[in-house]
């Protein structure tokens, strides 16, 4: 450069530098003119180096900017050979800290890619870097610059990064003659091209990812909005596919959702929105072409046959034939226009009927979509592949998110991946569960609905999956489990279709109208008769037929939904999603553990052989969930676990009934507040038989008797009073059958442990002689509060609907004798209370009729009465006496009682221990104080009868009166010292005690 023009693009005035650079612009159009490439090399050598790269002179580097942007305009087409000159100092010039030659670095950069057009490309990577930083410059004059050279940018990428190839790249070698082989066998291509690397487009979408991936996660909301808005153009180009790098982008796109600025949230939803609309769009591409590629296979072994019965036969084609052929030659692009493969042009007619082949818009596309697959068209998008794994595995990883819109948007992503790719997703169950189930007890109520129809959808996928239970098998809340034949597709697809195509609950079959427009569309590709072959379809062939001639044809090699379905179930790893559910049931909101619970039920009906055995970790978990303070998730767990006992043998449910009782046996407070739940719920799920049974051989031989009495108490209430055992009550009443006696016989040999209990047993079950021979056991043992307060709970359930058969029956006091002494029994067992009250009124009302039950059956049978009506009690009376024989003989009712006593007196000992080991241990002092003389002069009193001993002698002359082996003479009551006490003689009893004899002697 001559002086002139080095002192005007060093002066510090905008328009001295500019006409210096007009200068400039015409001495170097001259040198391209006479081809003197040295001296413009040289040029642009000395403004690198003397201006723009001199950092401590602002106004050289300005000037040096100017210059080479109008040295790329001087050059023109020629510019490409001197941009890797000229671009470097101007990139420098971007991180300038004077905003100056920042924004003059803008302008010349500007300059330099309006010349040099797709040339530019080559260096994308380091203009997009330097974008990125300007974009949140702090001077607006720079980002106003840098928003210019970002348009310009954007537009040359948009019309050229696809397709354009630089210039300067050397030109391939001239492609050799192909060498002429002999061999037949061999296909000769001719003057096929080589490929050149070289010729690779300028812009490479693989080296700008990783810089992609580094500027993602900026946090500055403007460089955010420039990533948004280049993510969203590269996208929109078809031949660049950015969708197969989305795993690299977009965890940090979802970040950008949590950003404050109102513009940069709408436009990431808006380019998340298209990522999802293209990769639904590829979904349904690749699984067009799986189809079509299904039905080409399906459709060549009958052509193979055809043509063979031809060749053998010497049949010439008929002209219809040959049309059909050339119709079947043809395709159809997706703007609608038939082309010809080159055989020639097809037939007027021809183009006619693939015309008209569908009224409707929808089913034209997608016959076009087919017909161009099957003619082997490429169709954008059919090779792209995406990672859907490592695109779940990122939208996992922001679920837990704290902000609400990166959470609806993931649950979003993953409610399309159930269509777009479920075997995808099956790998990731058990991670995705420990995230979506506290979604969905959120209290956003949006979020809550978008994550209960996700679980909703992640349930019928795996629903859909093969069931591996026995067939048979069935459930305890189930009509039956047995796996019906699935229904069979005309066309079966991949994935979450496939298999939901299989499931019982979801299998569904394609209409007549829809699978006639489906083989009509092909069949006129093939110039079949339409008419012909939907009448077929109407009225003879059913959606199901045709659907299985069709998968008979496909062949063994073809993969129908079914084995689809096996490969999805091995993705699913069983164990662990137990393991990640049993982990909510410590979570604190109540919708998380239902919802783990009923994952486990849904998972356990599916495949019971793989999940929840008795010797895992997950049966204690859900023993200890019994204790839970939600009623909800108590009555799931109910149901989990009797679903698991339901088909168990017998050693799997006496292992849970025994674990049950273990966990009430060290946790009272839940078996006073859920015990009856727990039993009630189990008996609705279960048969009840079986459990009381089962249950009352473990609590006969229970060594703590305290417990089993308590627990044998609990059981007796809900026999009686829950509903849901009705049925069992009425077996009980039935002891004629051997099958009903042997239930009783079980029962009482447990309910021994609570001598009320099983009073109130041979009262439901009708053995009225029974009870009565219980209640003279009674006598000879210590009457506590505790039975008391039994026995008037039993008065109280005596007046309920539950005993309605047994108060009629009092109406019959020759039939049912020992009905009246078991009430009147209780009766001298009570003291003067609301309940002695209640019971005697009740006898009271009766009372009349029930003068016959104070002669013995015995008497009534050896009684020669000569009337009529003595006669006929007598032989009612035998006849119920011979029937309630026949039933203590076959149940041996004396071992029975020889076993309620034994318990009875063992409890009565071990009661009599426990005090007095607590009045030992309270009174030793006292009694350390005592006079030894005092201690002698006492030994030698008589003991004075104690209040329970005379309440025993009475409770004994009582049931002795009620049985009749006493007189009301002299050795009867009025000689016992009780009766002394009721005459007013000297025994020290006062007149109130008397007087309330005298009122239940009468």
């Amino acid at each position: 450069m001559n002086k002139e023009i080095q002192r005007g693009l060093n002066d510090r005035l905008y328009e001295k530098r500019k006409a210096a650079a007009l200068e400039l612009e015409k001495t170097i159009r001259q040198c391209v003119e006479d081809g003197d490439d040295a001296k413009i090399r040289t040029i642009v050598d000395q403004l690198c180096h003397d201006f723009a790269y001199a950092v401590h002179q602002p106004n050289a580097r300005n000037g040096g900017l100017i210059g080479l942007a109008a040295s790329a305009i001087a050059l023109g087409p020629h510019v490409a050979e001197y941009l890797e000159d000229i671009i470097p100092p101007v990139l420098a010039c971007f991180g300038d800290q004077d905003a100056r030659v920042r924004y003059y670095a803008c302008e010349s950069m500007y300059n330099i890619a309006k010349v040099a057009k797709g040339e530019i490309l080559l260096y994308f990577n380091e203009i997009f870097d330097a974008l990125c930083r300007l974009a949140a410059d702090s001077e607006l004059t720079v980002k106003n610059g840098a928003d210019l050279l970002d348009r310009l940018i954007k537009d040359i990428v948009a019309e050229k990064a696809a397709t354009y190839v630089s210039v300067i790249h050397a030109a391939p070698e001239p492609t050799p003659e192909p060498v002429e082989e002999n061999d037949p066998s061999k296909p000769v291509l001719a003057h096929e091209p080589v490929q050149d690397p070289s010729n690779e487009p300028a812009f490479s979408l693989a080296r700008f990812i990783p810089l992609l991936t580094d500027r993602i996660y900026v946090i500055n909301p403007f460089t955010r909005m420039f990533l948004v808005s280049w993510i969203t153009l590269l996208d929109s180009i078809p031949d660049l596919e950015l969708v197969s790098y989305l795993p690299e982008i977009i965890g940090g796109l979802l970040n950008f959702l949590s950003d404050t600025n109102v513009d940069v949230r709408v436009a990431t939803q808006g380019a998340l929105d298209g990522f999802l609309a293209e990769i639904k769009r590829i979904s349904e591409l690749k699984r067009a072409v799986s189809e079509v590629k299904a039905q080409n296979a399906a459709r060549a072994t009958p052509e193979v046959t055809a043509t063979k019965a031809e060749v053998e036969n010497k049949a010439s084609v008929s002209a219809e034939g040959a049309e059909t052929e050339s119709l079947a030659e043809e395709f159809v692009n997706e703007a609608g226009v038939p082309i010809n493969r080159g055989r020639g042009e097809a037939p007027d007619n021809a183009h006619q009927a693939i015309d008209d082949i569908d009224e409707d818009d929808a089913a034209t596309s997608n016959f076009n979509m087919a017909a161009a697959i099957s003619e082997g068209v490429y169709l954008p998008g059919q090779d792209v592949k995406v990672d859907f794994a490592k695109v779940i595995d990122i939208l996992l990883s922001h679920l837990d998110s704290t902000e609400q819109e990166i959470q609806l948007t993931v649950l979003k992503w993953i409610e399309s991946f159930f269509e777009i790719s479920p075997d995808d997703l099956l790998p990731f169950v058990p991670r995705f569960l420990s995230l979506l189930l506290p979604t969905m007890a959120h209290d956003n109520g949006q979020l809550r609905k978008a994550a209960e129809k996700v679980n909703t959808d992640l349930m019928q996928l795996i629903m859909s999956l093969p069931d591996s239970v026995e067939e048979g098998k069935r459930g305890p809340d189930d009509q039956t489990t047995e796996s019906q034949p699935p229904t069979p597709s005309l066309l079966p697809r991949q994935g979450f279709v496939a298999a939901r195509s299989i499931s019982p609950t979801n299998s569904r079959s394609l209409s007549p109208s829809a699978i006639g427009r489906r083989s009509l569309s092909s069949d006129r590709v093939r110039g079949r008769d339409d008419e012909s072959i939907m009448s077929k379809l109407a009225s003879t062939t059913p959606p199901v037929a045709v659907a299985s001639s069709a998968n008979d044809e496909s062949g063994p090699e073809e993969t129908g939904p079914s084995s689809s379905a096996s490969k999805m179930e091995l993705l699913l790893d069983y164990p662990a999603t137990v393991n990640a559910l049993t982990l909510h049931f410590l979570n604190e909101r109540e919708e998380t553990r239902v919802a783990a619970l009923d994952w486990l039920i849904m998972l356990h009906k599916n495949a019971s052989r793989k999940i929840l055995a008795i010797n895992d970790g997950t049966f204690p978990a859900l023993l200890k969930t019994l204790s839970d303070s939600s009623d909800s998730v108590v009555t799931k767990d109910l149901q989990l676990l009797a679903q698991i006992s339901y088909n168990s043998d017998d050693d799997y449910f006496a292992s849970f009934m025994l674990n049950l009782l273990s966990l009430f046996s060290t946790d009272r407070k839940l078996l006073e507040t859920r015990g009856n739940l727990i039993i009630r719920q189990l008996c609705v799920s279960l048969n009840p038989e079986r459990i009381y049974r089962t249950l009352a051989e473990i609590l006969e031989k229970e060594d703590d008797v305290e417990f089993a009495s308590i627990m044998i108490q609990n059981l007796n209430n809900n026999l009686i009073t829950a509903p849901e055992l009705q049925g069992l009550r009425k077996r009980l009443r039935n002891l004629d059958t051997k099958d009903g006696t042997n239930f009783f016989v079980s029962l009482f040999r447990s309910w021994c442990h609570n001598a009320v209990a099983t009073f109130s047993l041979c009262l439901l079950a009708q053995a009225y002689e029974q009870a009565f021979h219980l209640l003279q056991i009674f006598a000879d043992l210590e009457i506590t509060i505790t039975l008391l307060i039994q026995v008037d709970k039993l008065i109280q359930l005596l007046e309920s609907p539950v005993f309605s058969y047994l108060r009629l029956q009092l109406l019959e006091p020759e039939k049912y004798p020992f009905l009246y002494r078991c009430l009147y029994g209780l009766l001298m067992l009570l003291p003067q209370s609301s309940a002695f009250a209640t019971l005697r009124n009740r006898l009271n009302s009766v009372s009349a009729i029930g003068y016959l039950h104070i002669v013995p059956p015995t008497a009534v049978l050896s009684s020669t009465a000569t009337s009529s009506g003595t006669s006929t009690s007598a032989n009612s009376a035998k006849q119920v006496y011979n029937r309630f024989k026949g039933r203590i003989d076959e149940a041996r009712w004396n071992d029975l009682l020889d076993k309620f006593r034994t318990v009875q007196m063992r409890h009565e000992r071990l009661r009599r221990q426990s005090q007095a080991g607590s009045g030992a241990s309270s009174g030793s002092d006292v009694a350390n104080s005592i006079h030894p003389g005092a201690q002698s002069a006492s030994a030698k009193q008589v003991a004075a009868p104690t209040p329970t001993t005379q309440q025993a002698h009475h409770h004994r002359s009582a049931l002795s009166f009620m049985s009749g082996s006493k007189s009301i003479g002299g050795s009867g009551i009025g000689s016992s010292p009780l009766a002394n006490n009721a005459n007013g003689g000297s025994s020290g009893v006062g007149s109130r005690e008397g007087r309330i004899f005298r009122n239940r002697a009468r």
